[in-house]
């Protein structure tokens, strides 16, 4: 009989140990973390672990990355997560390198990807040196987001360094192919067919600037190259053939009439033609890239569907007004990007968490809608978010980009992330 009465009493007191647990809002739970020992033992690492976030950033960024060819800074940071005491550290098969630290549930368990993406806009031969002026840093991508792979190494050691336990896992990811044409081709492996895949339940991406900010929408994009052919010819002896420039150049006139909504904001843009052989010559072929974007998946479907239509009916009225008799024009529209477009509603439990983390300190945070490599789980319905890697910083995307280090400033920085980190991932 005690027995019994011991028994009841224990699912008594895990019941309401459960109900009190959640019945505790986001902003209470982050507090009792953020205002406990270990917090405070993991913001005094992060001060003196400053030089080596300094040493690790200027290392990687002095490490091209350029679209597609990202494979030696990923060399180099993998050996990096190997000093962290991560389990499972490896590259996949389209160059995404990443580690495991392991919650207290059983392994096979979900996932929470906390990641950075490792390559930069610059082309190969662009001249990475790091120049330093007191606690400002310049050099080509040192921000974008060489900073956010620094950031997520100290982000594992303050984690370690505090002991801090997690519920689940968390697999630290430093990804390619975030940038321009690469399509979120790192995150879409490591969602749809990495060794992750169905495991992956949370994603915490670190990019853009203000750690204040959530970026809890994703703008769609479509990219295009459309290639129109016909028969070519001499300019003089062959006028009256049908000409795949002309076709090109009233499907440009016809695009640049098209009416799209400014809210939910939606643009598109002709980024580069080319073709041609000479002055002298009806062009056999030409082609134009073309770009597309909306903060809706609806909108986008629609200024997707009218650029495919202006192009055929360009096509049609180019092959009715001049001589076919050599052969026709055609155009052949070809997907060279497809970024989907995707929402974490601000009710979510991640963006939740996130807010009331940043609230911690005292910050506002600020909803945004942008192109990350959040975009791929939001599309795919797993909740996720983009939070700043920090600052400040500027010229993103240009030689002169640059970003600053200031001691106490960094400090904040990563003790807002980690807090955000802590908060998603349920860590005590």
């Amino acid at each position: 009989m005690v027995g019994m009465r011991s028994a009841v009493l224990s699912v008594v007191l895990v019941a309401a140990a459960t109900v009190s647990s959640a019945a505790q809002t986001p902003d209470a739970a982050v507090r009792a973390v953020v205002d406990g020992a270990k917090f405070k033992q993991a913001v005094a690492f992060i001060q003196s672990d400053q030089d080596r976030f300094v040493r690790e950033l200027i290392a990687l960024t002095e490490i091209a990355a350029p679209p597609f060819k990202e494979q030696a800074r990923a060399k180099a940071f993998i050996e990096m997560l190997r000093q962290h005491g991560l389990s499972d550290v490896e590259m996949d098969a389209e160059g995404n390198v990443m580690g495991l630290r392991r919650g207290a549930a059983p392994a096979g368990g979900p996932v929470l990807v906390v990641n950075a993406h490792l390559d930069t806009v610059f082309p190969e031969g662009t001249d990475v040196t790091v120049k330093r002026q007191g606690t400002r840093l310049s050099a080509p991508g040192i921000g974008d987001d060489t900073r956010g792979l620094a950031l997520l190494l100290a982000l594992v050691r303050a984690l370690d360094a505090a002991k801090f336990t997690t519920p689940g896992d968390i697999l630290f990811v430093g990804n390619v192919g975030e940038e321009g044409e690469g399509d979120l081709r790192g995150a879409k492996f490591l969602l749809q067919k990495g060794k992750y895949k169905g495991r992956i339940k949370q994603m915490l991406a670190i990019d853009g600037g203000d750690t204040a900010s959530v970026t809890n929408g994703g703008v769609g994009s479509i990219r295009y190259r459309v290639t129109f052919k016909g028969p070519g010819g001499h300019s003089y002896g062959a006028f009256g053939l049908v000409n795949p420039a002309f076709a090109m150049g009233a499907a440009i006139a016809r695009f640049g009439r098209l009416e799209v909504p400014a809210s939910p904001k939606t643009t598109y843009g002709v980024g580069v033609v080319r073709g041609g052989t000479s002055v002298n010559s009806i062009p056999a072929e030409v082609s134009m890239d073309i770009d597309l974007r909306s903060e809706s998946c609806a909108e986008l479907k629609k200024v997707n569907d009218a650029f495919l239509a202006i192009v055929r009916e360009s096509v049609d009225e180019e092959n009715k007004t001049r001589s076919t008799r050599e052969g026709r024009i055609e155009a052949d529209p070809k997907v060279i990007g497809d970024r989907p477009c995707g929402t974490t509603p601000e009710t979510a439990p991640i963006v939740q968490a996130a807010a009331a983390a940043i609230r911690a300190f005292g910050d506002t945070p600020s909803y945004s809608i942008g192109s990350t490599d959040a975009n791929v789980p939001m599309s795919l319905g797993i909740p996720a978010v983009t939070i700043g890697r920090g600052g400040p910083g500027g010229r993103a995307h240009s030689p002169d980009e640059w970003t600053d280090v200031d001691p106490a400033a960094n400090v904040k920085n990563v003790r807002t992330v980690l807090a955000v980190l802590l908060s998603v991932a349920g860590g005590r």
